[in-house]
């Protein structure tokens, strides 16, 4: 069973960036499709990013795209989410997912394992 560990997170100024880094558990993170999703206080968790489980192949949410980036490498088990010209309605908990599914959702329900979290503020 894989486990996720994400880490990055921080305050940052409107404009700037930030690298969320998560850290997957396990031989068999390579077989899983990848998303970022993020939460806002009162708001639903909603999807951000994913790539496909050999990285050819990347979805965004069309408010992310052209300012975050997702990749994966898989000799480190590792997703990252890099996120450029940050806007103060980015801020969030910012969660990574597995999806084991052929191809990678935009939708929580279709990811099998979660990380715990990482909390992103971006002030004006």
């Amino acid at each position: 069973q894989v486990q996720l560990v994400e880490s990055g997170g921080g305050l940052v100024q409107a404009g700037g960036s930030l690298r969320l880094s998560c850290a997957a558990s396990g031989r068999t993170f390579r077989s899983y499709n990848m998303g970022w999703f993020r939460q806002a206080p009162g708001k639903e968790r909603e999807f951000v990013a994913a790539i496909t489980w050999g990285g050819s192949t990347t979805y965004y949410a069309d408010s992310v795209k052209g300012r975050f980036t997702i990749s994966r490498d898989n000799a480190k088990n590792t997703v990252y989410l890099q996120m450029n010209s940050l806007k103060p309605e980015d801020t969030a908990v910012y969660y990574c997912a597995a999806d084991s599914t052929p191809y990678p959702g935009s939708r929580s329900r279709e990811y099998d394992i979660w990380g715990q979290g990482t909390q992103v503020t971006v002030s004006s």
